[in-house]
């Protein structure tokens, strides 16, 4: 499992960083204002599919369900399976998408209330949602074949394909913009075409692997009625934090211009640790989870669980601290370049603290929901979303006049911690996650560790002076410093508390790579 989780983690990690350069070019070039806000907007809804459906309850329903044929009844039913469910899911998908197209006008006015009051405004995002739209449809199909080649253990190309995303829409802003009325325009075109690669370089790898997914006409079998029953429940339970990520959008229309930018760059940096560990993990982690109760192997299943818990833990409690201490220079330096100044570089920061505040609970729901999802109970995390969704509605409502862009964010945060608080006591009375003395004693340390790693980069901030010419610059300069400076502490930390034994991890890192290293003639 480790092996998968560094694999799809490795490429979500590279897809994520040119993510962030392509994040910088719509800061620089757009600022933080009502076109940013128009394009985000209409980039909310297809996204939200890709990470329902590319991260969530398409793969948590499907992959075991292909999983388990592919194991019992051999390659051809499986393919059989996979081609039945891609008839049906195109067919939804393109109805969905004509709707969409028609009916953009009244979408808009649901998902961004607050651009009403501003004509130009609306007019652009009903004209950029209806270029990014049929996205939805592209990468959903992408998902199914993504979620075939994780059922056979091809987690690679699974995870390299949506680098495509990436490296399109930076050359969208870069090189298309002056086709186009807007660089929004530009962008926009740039998200749609990245679908078609993407789902072409994923229908080639299949292929390679012997898979033939040819739609077959859509037809309602039981199996196909099964994956539905699964997977329609499963939208709201795996997707929790995209829906109240929608939620948060939708409040920001109402808040000032510019609010929605400032929240959709401090969320793209905690994406970064979130998607990476959180993708990774709920990624290996199902198929490992069915694997193993498949066959009765219980114990198996546990350690599994338990070591995808460690995982996770270990690097999103520093993340969160480093997040929190260093988000002011981290956003300045990163995005306060072009229209964006250093002022809305400090504001984004505030909604990324309150977004860091919940990293670990987002990341703990991908790892959690895959032991519902493995029992094929999808009914559980359901009730839970719909209580978590109902409170994030209620907590953004309370927050967003106080906070401002800051209250959508830890509206958010608040809720996936009684989320993934909720997920955990409901798995502990079943008996199927078991968190025992030692790892309870893990967390803590691990917290503790970075605590104190948070602790002192927060003094050393608060000692040094900054010039007050070039500051991005030394900014840089100092958090080139700071950050590997934090991550070494961090280590030593935990080493001394017990946790992790640094002598040990060398050498298996050692081994790894002597064994991987090519024999030379």
């Amino acid at each position: 499992m480790l092996r998968g989780f560094l694999t799809v983690g490795g490429w979500t990690m590279l897809s994520r960083i040119l993510g962030l350069v392509r994040d910088q070019l719509l800061a620089a070039f757009m600022g933080a204002g009502p076109m940013q806000d128009a394009y985000l907007v209409a980039f909310r809804l297809p996204n939200m599919f890709r990470r329902l459906f590319g991260e969530g309850a398409f793969n948590a329903a499907f992959v075991p369900l292909f999983s388990a044929i592919l194991t019992e009844e051999g390659e051809s039913e499986a393919r059989i399976l996979a081609r039945q469910v891609f008839g049906v899911l195109l067919t939804w998908l393109v109805i969905l998408c004509v709707l969409g197209e028609i009916f953009m006008p009244a979408v808009l006015r649901i998902i961004a209330p607050g651009f009403t009051a501003n004509g130009p405004q609306y007019d652009l995002g009903v004209t950029l949602s209806r270029i990014t739209f049929p996205y939805l449809v592209l990468i959903c199909a992408a998902a199914l074949v993504s979620g075939v080649l994780n059922g056979l253990h091809r987690f690679s190309m699974a995870a390299a394909a949506y680098l495509a995303f990436n490296v399109i829409g930076i050359a969208s802003v870069l090189f298309a913009t002056p086709f186009f009325p807007t660089v929004a325009h530009a962008a926009a075109w740039g998200v749609t075409v990245s679908g078609v690669v993407q789902l072409g370089l994923l229908m080639i790898a299949a292929r390679r692997a012997g898979f033939d997914l040819t739609p077959l006409p859509p037809r309602l079998t039981p199996r196909v009625r099964l994956l539905g029953r699964r997977m329609l429940p499963g939208l709201i339970g795996s997707g929790v934090t995209q829906i109240n990520l929608t939620i948060d959008t939708i409040i920001a229309t109402l808040l000032p211009a510019g609010s929605i930018s400032l929240m959709y760059f401090a969320d793209r940096l905690n994406q970064l640790p979130l998607g990476v560990l959180g993708a990774a993990a709920g990624t290996t982690l199902l198929p490992v989870l069915t694997r193993h109760l498949a066959a009765g192997e219980h114990d198996e299943a546990h350690a599994a669980q338990g070591r995808a818990l460690d995982y996770v833990l270990m690097l999103t409690l520093p993340a969160m601290a480093g997040l929190i201490a260093l988000g002011t220079p981290i956003m300045q330096v990163l995005f306060a370049h072009g229209s964006f100044t250093l002022l809305d570089g400090a504001l984004s920061a505030q909604s990324l603290r309150a977004y860091a505040l919940g990293l670990p609970a987002f990341v703990l729901t991908k790892v959690l929901s895959p032991a519902f999802f493995a029992r094929g109970d999808t009914a559980t995390p359901v009730k839970v979303g719909l209580f978590t969704l109902v409170l994030n509605l209620i907590l953004n409502l309370l927050l967003m006049r106080p906070l401002a862009h800051i209250g959508p964010p830890l509206a958010s945060s608040l809720a996936a911690i009684v989320n993934v608080a909720v997920l955990s006591m409901m798995l502990v009375r079943r008996d199927a996650l078991r968190i025992d003395g030692d790892a309870r004693g893990r967390i803590v340390l691990m917290a503790v560790a970075s605590c104190a790693m948070a602790l002192v980069l927060v003094l050393i901030n608060a000692v040094l002076r900054m010039p007050s010419t070039h500051v991005t610059f030394w900014l840089g300069l100092r958090l080139a410093v700071e950050i590997p400076l934090a991550g070494v502490m961090y280590l030593l930390l935990l080493h001394m508390l017990g946790v992790l034994d640094l002598a040990s991890a060398l050498d298996g890192m050692r081994r790894r790579f002597r064994r991987r290293r090519p024999v030379r003639q």
